[in-house]
């Protein structure tokens, strides 16, 4: 709904039920009194909604004669609901003028108002802090999300302009921002018919044909080249393509192979649905991410450390394998310190159900781990019947103590929490080769682990390299506590921006962007197609 008719129906709305009020036959007290009664009968279904009405006496916040404005920027802002990827159903703001021009009388406008602010208070928290519950769409995803009081809302928007409050509740991050205009870009494309016909095949530079016009008007089609009646896999083909697999993760060799040919022929309805759902996921991280701050991205395989909005350094990373059960969470902390020279202790998940079945075959197995007590005390392995033990009774640990080999490497860097995830090092140097890196038991491995550390202890020590060093030459076990402790963020992002703008896509490696999206559309979330 256009916004100009939006705007000119409340107004009339609001001066019709001005007019209104005043026309009535029955004594201004009788009518308030009326009106209060409905007030209060309504909103005794809702324990935040009744608060609020009993904190003003039952007093009216949309249908009065001075609410003009507040009703205006209302139903404003749930006709563009749409640009943000709500269920404009859900809001429904043709009903709700419909039902405001319908109330004559006072015990209608009563109802009217409460059923008004029940709608504004859903649409509120869907904006700024998402349609969905994370955990219920995936057990994995363990953000606590910043659930804002309810009657707040309401208090808040009695005593605020109305256009600036309801432009307060966006997600106030540039990212959203960029999505959003992203999604806007997407849904004109759909309105054009997309990006053309798909490409037949996987192609090398040097090729010729057909297929290679196909490639280089969908490329074109994309922004990455200009059009050209060209059938040649030529350098400017192979610069859009490589150009293209920055922007999707993949590796830059401007060889169009499967994997790119399989990225290029996602449609545009795919990734706009990526974009609606990283602005869910936004409104989810509606919080302060901290003046510097990790940000790991599980899809794209990377940690970042990032100082007042600018990524200031980035490494590679290895996460948890796509296995239910080793797959990395998602979820914020606190990083307070570092181990180096750490010990594993081995997770108890991973001792039971990994090694003592070895450990029952051959006491010897594993060696190069320490059986250790409940004490804390290292048992010697001929003390120890294995066969006797199973996964709920096994009463020992396992420990590898320090070195090379430690399968955290040399450091590692702790944010406690109770799902035993952190950042470290690892002797597997070979994965960060790879394109897709998800082999971890849910932890975040670190490509450089040592340039990392030395960035996060730059902020304290004047020289950080040849501290870390110092410590690390001893062998022995230290923890390095951070004097001002750095905000961790672990997401899951299908679809993300650049500080400049540029769009870029991720494989959905755990399925989480499928199934939110899936929730999304259930809850009435919809693709649309803007012509124009």
């Amino acid at each position: 709904m256009p916004a100009l008719s939006v705007r000119s129906l409340a107004l009339s709305v609001g001066l019709a039920l001005a007019l209104g009020a005043g026309g009535l036959a029955a004594p201004a007290s009788a009518q308030v009194t009326a009106f209060k009664q409905a007030v209060a009968e309504n909103a005794a279904r809702d324990e935040d909604i009744a608060a609020y009405y009993r904190s003003t006496k039952f007093d009216h916040l949309w249908t009065g004669p001075d609410d003009r404005a507040r009703l205006e920027a209302l139903l404003t802002a749930l006709s563009e609901s749409d640009d943000h990827g709500l269920p404009a159903a859900k809001y429904d703001p043709d009903a709700l003028m419909a039902k405001l021009a319908d109330a004559k009388t006072p015990r209608e406008r009563g109802a009217l108002d409460v059923e008004i602010s029940r709608v504004f208070l859903s649409y509120a928290r869907d904006l700024q802090t998402g349609i969905l519950t994370p955990a219920k769409v995936d057990g994995d995803i363990v953000r606590k999300v910043p659930y804002r009081d309810r009657v707040s809302y309401l208090e808040n928007l009695a005593k605020s302009t109305p256009r600036a409050f309801f432009r307060a509740l966006v997600p106030q991050h540039p990212e959203y921002a960029r999505l959003m205009r992203e999604k806007m870009r997407l849904e004109q494309v759909l309105g054009q018919g997309g990006w053309g016909p798909t490409v037949p095949g996987a192609l090398k530079p040097g090729a010729s044909g057909q297929a290679v016009v196909a490639l280089r008007n969908r490329l074109a089609a994309m922004g990455y080249m200009g059009h050209s009646a060209s059938a040649s896999y030529d350098a400017d083909l192979q610069k859009a393509v490589q150009l293209f697999q920055m922007d999707h993760g993949l590796e830059a060799d401007g060889v169009a192979g499967a994997g790119t040919i399989a990225a290029i022929n996602t449609p545009p309805e795919e990734r706009l649905k990526s974009i609606i759902v990283a602005m869910e996921r936004e409104r989810w991280f509606n919080r302060e991410r901290g003046a510097r701050h990790i940000l790991v991205n599980l899809t794209d395989f990377t940690a970042r450390i990032v100082d007042h909005g600018k990524v200031t350094f980035e490494t590679r990373s290895v996460i948890g394998h796509t296995d239910r059960d080793r797959r990395s969470p998602e979820f914020s902390d606190v990083m307070d310190h570092m181990v180096i020279n750490p010990s594993w202790n081995v997770p108890r998940s991973i001792t039971t159900k990994e090694y003592l079945p070895l450990l029952r075959r051959n006491p010897n197995a594993v060696g190069h781990l320490q059986v250790v007590d409940s004490r804390g005390r290292t048992v010697s392995r001929g003390a120890v019947n294995f066969s006797r033990y199973n996964a709920r009774n096994f009463p020992y640990r396992l420990r590898q103590p320090p070195s090379r080999g430690n399968a955290l490497g040399l450091v590692k860097f702790m944010f406690p929490n109770k799902y035993n995830i952190y950042l470290h090092d690892t002797p597997a140097k070979h994965l960060f080769s790879r394109e897709t890196r998800a082999y971890s038991h849910g932890c975040i491995r670190l490509a450089d682990p040592f340039e990392f550390a030395y960035a996060l202890l730059a902020k304290q020590e004047s020289d950080p390299k040849g501290f870390f060093q110092s410590k690390l030459r001893t062998g022995a076990e230290t923890r390095v506590d951070l004097v001002d402790p750095v905000p961790v963020h672990l997401i899951y992002r299908t679809a993300y921006t650049t500080a400049k703008g540029r769009i870029n896509y991720r494989r959905d490696i755990y399925g989480r962007d499928g199934r939110i999206f899936d929730a999304l559309a259930r809850e009435g979330v919809a693709l649309r197609a803007v012509q124009g």
